[in-house]
């Protein structure tokens, strides 16, 4: 798909995101149409896998099978069995996207074109054919913040149903493409979408994306040595980081992703996200949970490692922490109001001996006392931990214009007797668009070749 391709799918899927975006705030119809797009996508999928795997010398195609022939119930079964096995849920013909939009948008007469409550039960189908089966955590409550019910959809059931009919009929035009299997052309739109949502919802932002250039410089640094078969993110947010990750890799190689997240309507997120990018459910652990207070993936380690976590955050703090294997060498624990170096500990008890771990923190960390001064220390004299310390841009984060740095650890260091400093945050090292300033291509090479 060429560069203009790409653009125009992107404007498409904007302009049907504009039909919702006067009704409601950007972080509402972030759900709505990210949802129905997944949606559609999971159709789309099904109906692929089964037309050509599993129908390829039958004589119909999905799409046709229906109540009137006589083997119906026994045919979805077999199908659903199979179908579950390798992608990890099942939807009948007549659940899938083109079908609900046809029937959303149909204004023959005597027909019903009200499709609310087929939606609502399709996409509790979704969830429940999963159940009992190795895919059921990736799938669960995965469409709870699709609230069909809304009264920002529409005053009455009828105003509802034209919106939500209009935006499906509008989706129902856009061609995937996902029979080419060389391109991720609906998870590049996915992500220019999440990325679009995040420039207009401001402070909010932070909870679920990092700017695609800091992921950028994130996943190569992690990348430029070794080719990594696991990645983590304790505050993975919509998963974005992760997958970048994975575009730094060659094609053929396929990591396995672990992954946690606090806010529920980000996990949620972060699921769809890594599903529609062609992960397989097998390939991927997300976790909803507070990352320092229930850690979910006690007893692993990663071979790469990244983060962009909530900067200067609150946590408990709790002495018991002190008997914590995460925190006990240190002898001391983060601040009540800065949990910065929690997550650094907490990411370095997780970091396999020859992994690398990149993590965007406030500038803060380089340069506070008290417990955070006797932390750095330690992680310094004690265990040389610290392999480079990258100075970034102020303003390069969606609603904060603080400066920040990129702190970069390794248990067995290639250059064990300094530390690598790079300050590249003077105004040679950015562009200044609109009121964000943003880290450039070049930027990035001059930071890896650094």
């Amino acid at each position: 798909m060429s560069e203009e391709q790409k653009r125009i799918l992107q404007d498409k899927l904007w302009g049907i995101a504009n039909i919702l975006r006067g009704k409601m705030t950007a972080d509402d119809y972030k759900d709505y149409i990210l949802g129905f797009i997944f949606y559609k996508y999971l159709s789309e999928k099904i109906e692929l896998f089964i037309n050509t795997e599993l129908l390829s010398e039958d004589d119909f195609e999905f799409a046709d099978i229906n109540e009137s022939m006589e083997d119906y119930e026994e045919l979805l079964k077999d199908l659903q069995k199979d179908t579950v096995e390798e992608l990890g849920y099942f939807l009948k013909p007549n659940e899938l996207f083109s079908y609900i939009a046809k029937k959303g948008n149909n204004e023959s007469e005597g027909e019903s074109n009200f499709i609310l409550d087929d939606l609502e039960t399709i996409l509790k189908n979704i969830e429940s054919s999963t159940m009992g089966t190795e895919s059921q955590d990736d799938y669960e409550n995965l469409f709870e913040d699709l609230d069909l019910t809304s009264s920002k959809l529409g005053k009455s059931e009828k105003a509802k149903n034209e919106l939500i009919a209009k935006v499906l009929a509008k989706l129902d035009e856009i061609d995937f493409k996902l029979h080419d299997t060389n391109a991720d052309i609906l998870g590049d739109a996915y992500e220019f979408l999440i990325g679009e949502f995040a420039s207009g919802a401001g402070k909010k932002a932070g909870e679920f994306y990092t700017p695609q250039e800091v992921s950028t410089l994130l996943a190569q640094i992690v990348t430029s040595k070794r080719k990594p078969a696991t990645i983590y993110d304790p505050t993975c947010g919509s998963g974005s980081l992760l997958l970048r990750v994975a575009k730094a890799l060659p094609k053929d190689e396929h990591p396995k992703f672990y992954g946690q997240e606090l806010t529920r309507t980000t996990y949620n997120l972060a699921r769809m996200n890594m599903i529609l990018h062609g992960v397989h459910y097998r390939d991927f652990d997300i976790k909803n949970e507070d990352t320092l207070e229930h850690p979910e993936h006690r007893g692993m380690e990663f071979d790469a490692i990244v983060a962009n976590p909530p900067f200067s955050a609150h946590w408990s703090a709790r002495e018991l922490f002190l008997s914590d294997d995460r925190f006990s060498h240190y002898g001391k624990l983060a601040p009540k109001t800065k949990a910065d170096f929690a997550f650094v500990q907490h990411m370095i008890s997780h970091l396999a001996e020859n992994g690398t771990m990149a993590v965007v923190l406030p500038h803060g960390v380089l340069f506070r006392g008290a417990s955070e001064g006797h932390i750095r220390k330690y992680m310094i004299e004690d265990r040389n931990y610290i392999d480079a310390v990258i100075g970034l841009p102020a303003n390069i984060f969606f609603g904060t214009p603080i400066p920040t740095c990129i702190l970069v650890l390794k248990k067995c260091r290639e250059n064990p007797n300094d530390i690598l400093f790079i300050d590249a945050s003077g105004k040679d090292n950015f562009d200044k668009v609109k009121t964000q300033n943003k880290i450039r291509p070049e930027d990035i090479k001059n930071i890896i070749d650094t």
